[in-house]
């Protein structure tokens, strides 16, 4: 399979100077939550560079919320990673597992008994730190989406039929937690987005490419390790079967369509002027729209850039 993996962005990507400190909070945080960090070998951990990832992606967040970033972004590749195993084929059990997490967002089971479930509730609690009611009500929303999608996930690992399209890109927006990513744009950055900015169809159209173009990327760098383990959510497979390709060229298609939708992504972003004057937005919601895009394009061109440098999708 060729190397030429590269998504070309029109704006670069920045870095947070607080790395080395969120590197070794993450790393006090795992020690906190062994069994949670015991899904992936400790040394292969170290070479996925979660906490470069947050510095990435979130290059404007201070010391401590860097540090809940890469705590953050930690929890879902160690969560997503224990379904891999024999577990990920066994939908009721998933369900429970991931019923009791998302009722801790409802505040049904607020500390938690297994160690995922502390873990998950600690970063519950400091993500929602200071947040008004409406914010914590759709990153709860949004939380439940995630983890009530992994359920269907496993069934469709134990059916083994791969989805149609539609079907496909209706559940990797469930499991991709986007929406969760996007909301911490707002935390992080210490403010939220008026209602009719973040509802705008412009602006709904911007956060959905944002979501879909790392998907489609993740899908090409993570084929090699998902295919032979029989996970059939996976966009090259199913170009794959609309072409009847081989991989190799299913790969280049993928990527192909995500580099068209990062190019309307900038043509839409090149409109959000427009769209703040149609609102009437007065200097200060005019700056946190402005933020929140920015927040958005970091967190794309700094997940694109660690993708193709992270050991997490190396196969050998």
């Amino acid at each position: 399979m060729s190397d030429d993996t590269t998504i070309v962005l029109p704006f670069p990507h920045q870095r947070s100077p607080h790395h080395s400190l969120a590197a070794r909070h993450h790393r006090d945080w795992l020690d906190r939550h062994r069994a949670l960090a015991a899904v992936a070998d400790e040394t292969a951990y170290g070479h996925w560079e979660v906490a470069e990832l947050a510095a990435l992606s979130y290059p404007a967040a201070g010391p401590e919320d860097l540090g809940l970033a890469a705590d953050l972004l930690g929890f879902f590749f160690l969560f997503d990673d224990q379904f891999d195993s024999e577990l990920g084929r066994r939908p009721t059990e998933v369900s429970r597992i991931c019923d009791r997490l998302t009722e801790i967002v409802h505040g049904a089971l607020p500390q938690g008994t297994s160690d995922v479930e502390r873990a998950f509730a600690d970063l519950w609690r400091r993500s929602t730190s200071g947040m008004p009611a409406r914010w914590r009500a759709r990153a709860a929303a949004n939380w439940e989406w995630y983890f009530a999608s992994h359920p269907a996930e496993a069934g469709g690992r134990r059916g083994g039929r791969i989805p149609d399209r539609e079907s496909y890109l209706m559940l990797r927006r469930g499991t991709a937690a986007m929406e969760t990513i996007f909301d911490m744009v707002e935390r992080l950055g210490g403010f939220t987005v008026p209602p009719s900015v973040l509802h705008h169809p412009l602006l709904r159209r911007i956060r959905q490419l944002a979501a879909d173009i790392p998907s489609f990327s993740n899908d090409v760098r993570s084929y090699p390790l998902e295919a032979p383990r029989g996970d059939v959510y996976n966009l090259v497979l199913i170009v794959q079967r609309e072409r009847g390709c081989p991989a190799e060229e299913a790969c280049a298609v993928v990527l192909g369509e995500a580099q068209v939708m990062v190019d309307t992504y900038a043509g839409l972003l090149a409109r959000l002027p427009d769209a703040c004057a149609e609102l009437e937005l007065d200097d200060e919601q005019l700056g946190i729209a402005q933020r929140y895009t920015d927040g958005i394009s970091a967190w794309l061109a700094g997940y694109l850039l660690w993708e193709r440098r992270t050991g997490r999708y190396r196969t050998g």
